[in-house]
């Protein structure tokens, strides 16, 4: 049992996905500190100073200033401006993951699509590559493989 799991654990797909997971993490938390710390402060600044990760609604209608006393009180609360905080690094994220892929992409060659139609042998004209019979002279056409 000890064989085939070292067998597993050594294959080519478990360790390049043990790397992607890693570098994932790693690539989300600059992310989560781009938003956090360089993208939301300007944004607070323009929309009137605020901080969107102090956004709250308070469900026990305490009337609390700020989200660290509802939580020192044990106040239950909606963040939905950490929630915010959170959309917006998943946006970034999967944008940057697209362009990554997208650039990808550019290096591997397109595969040839296959044919959809082929010429009867008879009188030359485009038929479906099913077709046992063709369309335009009615002549047997011998069935594709």
């Amino acid at each position: 049992m000890l064989k085939d799991f070292k067998a597993f654990a050594l294959r080519g797909n478990v360790l390049d996905l043990a790397i992607a997971v890693i570098l994932g993490a790693a690539f989300g938390k600059i992310v989560t500190s781009f938003v956090d710390d360089l993208l939301m402060p300007p944004l607070g600044l323009l929309v009137g100073g605020m901080d969107f990760g102090n956004l709250f609604v308070d469900l026990s209608r305490g009337g609390y200033a700020t989200l660290e006393a509802a939580k020192a009180a044990g106040a239950p609360v909606l963040r939905y401006g950490v929630f915010l905080n959170t959309v917006i690094t998943f946006l970034i994220q999967a944008f940057a993951i697209f362009l990554l892929i997208r650039q990808m992409n550019r290096f591997f060659p397109k595969g040839a699509e296959a044919p959809v139609v082929r010429e009867c042998p008879r009188c030359l004209s485009s038929i479906p590559l099913k077709a046992t019979r063709c369309a335009h002279c009615t002549s047997d056409v011998p069935a594709v493989a």
